[in-house]
């Protein structure tokens, strides 16, 4: 191998990489336009799935001269309408909600780190006080929840002085917060 082929090959490639890239570029924007901001959300590792097999097939077409333009674009529009017919089959289907989306998980709850589920979910507990650190919160005490979402991120939830928190309702363990039964 020639060590200058590592940093140019010929300017027939440069050329088919920008004549094939400008319009696979705003194809891909058109589709994600159409098919609504669902498709490219982060609300679970589906979705996060869907995202880098975007960029990859986008990749392929502007890089690989064996991937013609057309062929590139029905990989798009393949991954696109697949994306857009689970998600517009998960909000209407219950079943096809639990196989693609996952369920938010409570880590930590009035003061306790709930270390059973904790240890289900392969979380420690200094990843819960940097997440808590993160909210800009110094005293755990001032914590109602801290719950791991569907996507991995951690929300914080801080005390209510009013003491209702409407925004744990539908996470799994919380309905027996009281007698600490927690699903995992």
């Amino acid at each position: 191998m020639k060590l200058d082929s590592l940093f140019f090959h010929s300017w027939q490639t440069i050329y088919r990489t920008f004549l094939v890239g400008i319009p696979a570029y705003f194809i891909l924007i058109f589709f994600l336009r159409v098919s609504g901001k669902r498709t490219l959300s982060k609300m679970n590792a589906f979705d996060l799935v869907i995202t880098v097999a975007l960029g990859s097939t986008l990749a392929t077409i502007l890089l690989s001269e064996q991937v013609a333009l057309a062929e590139g674009v029905v990989g798009l529009a393949v991954l696109v309408l697949l994306q857009y017919i689970i998600t517009f089959t998960s909000v209407r289907f219950d079943f096809v909600r639990k196989i693609i989306k996952g369920s938010p998980t409570l880590l930590f709850y009035h003061g306790e780190f709930l270390e059973d589920v904790m240890t289900h979910q392969r979380v420690l507990n200094t990843e819960v006080h940097a997440a808590v650190r993160e909210q800009g919160v110094a005293d755990m005490n001032a914590v109602e929840a801290v719950v791991l979402e569907t996507d991995g991120s951690f929300t914080v939830i801080k005390k209510n002085p009013q003491g209702r928190n409407d925004a744990l309702a539908g996470i799994p363990g919380y309905e027996q917060r009281y007698d600490k039964k927690i699903e995992l």
